[in-house]
């Protein structure tokens, strides 16, 4: 797994717990977060809040892969770690990237278009799949693929340009642009 670090970009990596079997920590560049480090900063009242911290940095936050599990917590609002407490505590002002992730069965189960749908509804860019070799095996039209040239990304990233992503599985990626 890849995670760029492109020029004039910053960019903070928040996993899950499952995420992390499909990765390596050590070969991330980047700082990464999960839910002990939510914990780890918090001791009490007016100390600072990681998801809170993480909202208030970024400038834009792509979510790549978002597996079926996640996109699920996401349409309903569920907050049980620290990635999806960070999508809802979202500033909706800024952009935010979504590109699902999963098996065709799970793909094409009526209640993924409808919570894909509410997440578009929310005011987030979905990145569509591309064929691809999933962890399962099979070869899908369910996998990720983040391009500069996707109209949704060239949007979100408005005036910055040069971004070149290759994600892993399951995390979002933060990136603050320096100026």
């Amino acid at each position: 797994m890849k995670v760029p670090v492109p020029l004039q970009l910053e960019v903070k990596v928040v996993t899950t717990e499952r995420a992390k079997h499909f990765y390596n920590a050590q070969e991330i560049p980047v700082t990464l977060y999960g839910d002990e480090e939510e914990w780890q900063l918090w001791k009490g009242r007016s100390d600072p809040v990681l998801h809170i911290e993480l909202r208030r940095w970024a400038d834009l936050m792509v979510v790549a892969p978002l597996d079926a599990n996640t996109l699920a917590k996401v349409a309903n609002g569920i907050c049980d770690n620290l990635l999806t407490c960070v999508i809802r505590a979202w500033d909706l002002s800024k952009p935010l990237l979504f590109c699902p992730a999963m098996n065709t069965a799970m793909w094409e189960h009526p209640i993924t278009a409808r919570q894909v749908e509410q997440l578009k509804g929310f005011g987030y860019t979905e990145i569509p799949c591309v064929v691809k070799k999933l962890v399962c095996g099979d070869e899908e039209v369910h996998g990720v693929a983040i391009s500069e040239k996707d109209p949704g990304v060239s949007r979100a990233c408005g005036s910055h340009r040069g971004l070149k992503w290759s994600c892993g599985c399951d995390f979002c990626i933060l990136p603050g642009f320096m100026e």
